[in-house]
């Protein structure tokens, strides 16, 4: 179990739902309305990304192609290409935007916290106060900057992309060899949006086993379905990306959640939880009294005088089970009616004479 704020994070508390906008914002303005939104819609946290553009990428001409929403009426997605330092010049912010941006979400009661991409990124985090740190999945095996986080003594959120099993033991190592036990980890298919054959939901269970610590989902599919099948095996934490408009030029926005699905999309998964319920089968009030009614009671099948000594061929068995249930049956036959009944009397045990005692 791991503590983030108020929440407890791990089996037997509600999922946490954090809302991802680190993809799809533009600037501090569209970052703060998609955490007002993420706050509307009863989200756990908001994530970000921090990183410098001109230090992380070397060749600011590497093309990255992605899918936009090219017509919302047929679901048309158009391919296009385009410099990745392009891509992350468009939500790179300066270190005061990034102090007014954590203001903005304590005054929402958004939990934020950020994937980094060095070590100065971490030291940021820590200054604002945050409580846990991502480290992207194509960092899984960049040791030296999971080291430095886990030593922060932040909260380590290790997304593992298509790293084998061998690469996630190695990297909660890492973590662990710094004494930090905080560490939540995370599944997240590759591909923007991930293909239905790579999504692989029955690593979850997997992981659970492997690893005693939270286990989270992080989604690149539309929809939530995904998600919802997540949760239902169990799934910690979910991370779902937000945008403002879908149809946006821009990477990762056609398969995001867009304001009027977000608070749908927490709704959704709480009512999920409640309908989960319990390993054990537990009858409510209002269930018993229902199950009762569509049940049987043994009744009187013919009008019988006082003293009469009830036989199979006496006993009737109808609806409702508020009387004397079948199971019962034998503990009733072979007693004497303490009265005359009518036919189709609903048996009760005060209708009986106790038995002899010898």
């Amino acid at each position: 179990m791991v503590t983030l704020g108020s929440r407890s994070i791990g089996d037997g508390a509600p999922c946490f739902i954090t809302l991802e906008a680190g993809a799809t914002h533009n600037g501090l303005a569209s970052a703060k309305r998609l955490a007002s939104l993420a706050a509307s819609a009863g989200a756990d946290a908001v994530k970000f990304q921090i990183f410098d553009p001109d230090r992380l990428v070397a060749d600011k001409k590497q093309l990255f192609s992605y899918g936009i929403l090219a017509d919302r009426a047929t679901g048309r997605v158009e391919q296009i290409s385009e410099p990745l330092y392009d891509i992350l010049q468009r939500r790179s912010m300066d270190t005061d935007s990034w102090r007014q941006l954590k203001n903005h979400c304590d005054s929402l009661g958004l939990l934020f916290f950020a994937t980094v991409a060095f070590t100065e990124d971490v030291d940021l985090l820590v200054e604002l106060g945050c409580q846990t740190v991502k480290i992207a999945s194509a960092d899984v095996n960049h040791f030296p900057l999971i080291r430095y986080a886990a030593a922060s003594g932040l909260c380590i959120q290790l997304d593992t992309g298509n790293a084998s099993i061998g690469e996630v033991e190695a990297a909660v190592d890492v973590v662990r060899s710094t004494g930090n036990e905080r560490i939540i980890i995370h599944h997240c298919p590759s591909g923007y949006p991930a293909r239905l054959d790579g999504i692989n939901l029955n690593i979850l269970p997997t992981l659970k086993q492997m690893f005693d610590y939270p286990i989270a989902f992080s989604d690149h599919t539309p929809g939530w379905e995904m998600d919802i099948a997540a949760v239902a095996l169990g799934a910690n934490m979910v991370e779902k990306t937000i945008t403002e408009d879908r149809t946006t030029r821009s990477a990762e926005h056609q398969f995001s959640l867009e304001p009027p699905e977000m608070q749908l999309f927490v709704r959704t998964i709480r009512e999920l939880e409640q309908a989960m319920g319990s390993s054990r089968r537990i009858l409510h009030d209002v269930e018993r009294q229902k199950h009762k009614a569509v049940r049987r009671s043994l009744f009187l099948r013919y009008a019988r005088p006082a003293g009469h000594i009830l036989t199979p061929e006496d006993i009737d068995f109808r609806r409702p089970g508020f009387g004397i249930s079948p199971p019962e049956t034998e503990l009733l036959l072979g007693n004497r009616l303490r009265c005359d009944l009518p036919a189709d009397t609903l048996l009760q045990w005060s209708h009986l004479e106790p038995p002899a005692s010898n």
